[in-house]
C-alpha cells in the first residue's frame, strides 16, 4: 500500500485498487468460485425464461421465436375474475398463517428454555422438530382420514350429540384446517433459529437480574425479548416478503372443487393454467407478478422496521 503527500503535508494512505486486492486475497476469490457459479447457473442463468411472460409461447417455437406480445398476458390476467379471488385467498390465508403462526415458535423457544431437565428438553424438541421432516403428502393423508365424514373426529362429535361436520369440504372450516395442520408441522422446525439467538445472550445478564430480584417472567420480558429481537424483525420480514406464498403443496393436497371459494390461492391457480391447460406465458406472468409483489413488501416492511426499531434485513 502505497503512501501520497496531500497539499499540508500530511501523508496519507492511498487504498489499493479492485484488481490489486483481488490478486493479494485471489485463495479466497478461489473458495467463493464454486458458490458463484452455482448461483449463475442455476440461479440467474434461468432468469431468461421470464422472457416468456412477455411472448405468446410455443413449445415447438422456442423461447427465442415465439412472438412478443408485451403486457397482454398481464392484462389477460388482471381480467380474469377468478385472478382476484385467488389473490384475496392468498393475502388472506397467508396473513392468518402470520398472525396465528409466527408467535408460536417464539412462545416455545422461550418455553423450552426455561425446562432445565437437558434430557427432557431434547425429548420435547425431538417431537416438535418430526413433523417438519413428513411430507405434505403424507400429512395430508392423516387429516383425510381423521376428518373424513366416517373418520374418528366426526364419529367423536357424533357421539357428543354434536353433529359431523364437513371438514373437507366445507369452504367455512377449510381455512382454520390449514392454519392449524401448518402451525402444527412448522413450529417446532422454527424454534431453532430463536432457541440459537436465546442460547447467544450473556448469563451475565440473567445472573444480574437475579441479583436485582428479578422473577423469571421478568428476566423474559426484560432480558430474553429484548435480545432476540432483532432475530424476530429478520423473521419477520422475511415472512412478510413471501406473503404471496400460502402454501402450494399443503393446499394442493387437500383442497378440492367444493373449497375453491375459500381454498384456491394463487400458486394453484397458476399449476392449473400454466401445467395443466398448458399455458405457460400466462404461468410464467403469474409467477413473475408475484415476485414483484414479493419483492415490494419485503423492501417497504424492512424499511418500515428500520424506522420503528431501528432494525432490519440491511
Amino acid at each position: 500500500m502505497s503512501n501520497i503527500t496531500t497539499e499540508g503535508g500530511v501523508r496519507a494512505e492511498r487504498k489499493p485498487d479492485v484488481w490489486t486486492r483481488m490478486k493479494k486475497y485471489r485463495s479466497l476469490y478461489w473458495l467463493m468460485l464454486p458458490g458463484i457459479l452455482y448461483f449463475l447457473i442455476f440461479s440467474y442463468g434461468p432468469m431468461y425464461g421470464i422472457t416468456i411472460a412477455f411472448k405468446d409461447y410455443w413449445m415447438n417455437m422456442g423461447i427465442l421465436k415465439s412472438p412478443w406480445i408485451g403486457l397482454d398476458n398481464f392484462r389477460r390476467l388482471l381480467a380474469a375474475p377468478k385472478f382476484y379471488e385467488v389473490f384475496s385467498n392468498t393475502l388472506i390465508i397467508s396473513l392468518e398463517k402470520i398472525v396465528c403462526g409466527f408467535p408460536v415458535p417464539i412462545i416455545l423457544a422461550l418455553l423450552l428454555n426455561e425446562i432445565y431437565s437437558t434430557k427432557l428438553k431434547r425429548v420435547l424438541q425431538t417431537v416438535m422438530y418430526l413433523p417438519h421432516f413428513i411430507s405434505w403428502v403424507v400429512i395430508s393423508g392423516i387429516i383425510f382420514i381423521l376428518f373424513s365424514q366416517n373418520g374418528p373426529v366426526n364419529n367423536l362429535l357424533e357421539a357428543m350429540h354434536i353433529g359431523k361436520v364437513n371438514f373437507l369440504t366445507n369452504p367455512s372450516t377449510f381455512r382454520p384446517m390449514i392454519i392449524v395442520s401448518d402451525i402444527w408441522k412448522e413450529c417446532g422446525w422454527g424454534t431453532i433459529i430463536y432457541l440459537a439467538s436465546i442460547t447467544g445472550i450473556s448469563p451475565e445478564y440473567y445472573e444480574a437480574a437475579m441479583i436485582d430480584g428479578a422473577s423469571r417472567f421478568q428476566q423474559i420480558t426484560k432480558i430474553t425479548l429484548p435480545c432476540i429481537l432483532p432475530t424476530v424483525v429478520v423473521m419477520l420480514v422475511l415472512r412478510v416478503g413471501g406473503i404471496t406464498n400460502a402454501g402450494f403443496e399443503q393446499i394442493f393436497n387437500l383442497y378440492n372443487e367444493a373449497v375453491y371459494k375459500t381454498g384456491d390461492i394463487i400458486q394453484t391457480y397458476n399449476y392449473r393454467i400454466g401445467l395443466a391447460d398448458g399455458d405457460y406465458s400466462m404461468g410464467t406472468a403469474v409467477g413473475l407478478l408475484l415476485n414483484l409483489i414479493n419483492c415490494a413488501l419485503m423492501l417497504a416492511t424492512n424499511y418500515i422496521s428500520n424506522k420503528l426499531t431501528g432494525m432490519g434485513l440491511y
